[in-house]
């Protein structure tokens, strides 16, 4: 496992702007570019890092993020957590403590016919241990931005 020391952290600070080069970073860092360009690659070989573009949902006509608080039947939460994480329009699970097991962010697009009645009864209904969830429809984000994974 890679060691995040202070180097690979400002590195990742940097490469919010996902498009700087390795070697205006290495400048700003005072590194050569190949210790930057090294580092990068093992971060994203080590599944710290990973580069892409992000989208801001709201931004985008007829789309919408919906947040679905979980609470599950099992205790074997990675194992449903890794599931939920695979259905369709989910962006991001995480498993939590309180009131819920798990909060997934899953993208809408009823431009696409993939509205929430197609999530919760088309994809959501398949997963078993649910005991409850409830949904959160967000109507505005500050500084929210995403994959594009519809």
């Amino acid at each position: 496992m890679v060691k995040i020391d202070d180097t690979n952290l400002a590195i990742i600070k940097l490469l919010r702007e996902g498009r700087k080069s390795y070697s205006v970073m290495a400048d700003e860092l005072s590194l050569t570019e190949n210790t930057v360009r090294s580092r990068v690659n093992k971060l994203i070989s080590e599944n710290v890092l990973q580069i892409t573009g992000l989208i801001d949902p709201g931004a985008l006509p007829g789309h919408q993020i919906i947040i679905v608080a979980l609470k599950l039947d099992t205790v074997e939460l990675k194992e449903k957590a890794l599931e939920l994480s695979s259905l369709k329009g989910v962006v991001s699970t995480s498993i939590t403590n309180g009131r819920y097991d798990c909060f997934m962010y899953v993208l809408l697009s009823e431009e696409q016919g993939y509205g929430l009645s197609e999530f919760l009864d088309g994809e959501l209904s398949k997963v078993t241990k649910i005991k409850d969830y409830e949904t959160f429809v967000v109507y505005k984000s500050v500084n929210l931005k995403i994959p594009y994974i519809i």
